[in-house]
């Protein structure tokens, strides 16, 4: 894939697992990149390479507030994977239903 198509592309940001992580941790509220670094066993200068990743896709906003720089989840930009994942959700209903069933079984024996 060439750079220019991974930067726009919302299913190979959030192929990486730090950077699953850092949205993870976004969801709950901003964060300045030293809080979202010193969750993860890498440099902050690889955290600084996803957030860069995470913010040309989109996913996350930054904002300046004095001499630190917060980043916010942008949950909107997730719609593409939604969409995708749609047509599966009806197996997992599926499967939970079938789990249920099971366990309901077990528990009249």
């Amino acid at each position: 894939m060439s750079r220019r198509l991974a930067n726009t592309d919302v299913f190979f940001a959030i192929a990486d697992p730090t950077r699953r992580g850092i949205l993870d941790m976004l969801g709950a509220g901003e964060l300045p990149v030293m809080a979202l670094a010193g969750q993860f066993d890498v440099t902050i200068s690889a955290i600084s390479q996803h957030m860069r990743v995470l913010r040309e896709v989109g996913l996350v906003t930054v904002r300046q507030d004095g001499r630190e720089r917060l980043y916010s989840l942008n949950p909107a930009q997730l719609q593409p994977v939604v969409d995708w994942l749609a047509p599966y959700e009806r197996f997992w209903g599926e499967k939970l239903d079938a789990l249920g069933e099971h366990l309901e079984e077990i528990d009249e024996t």
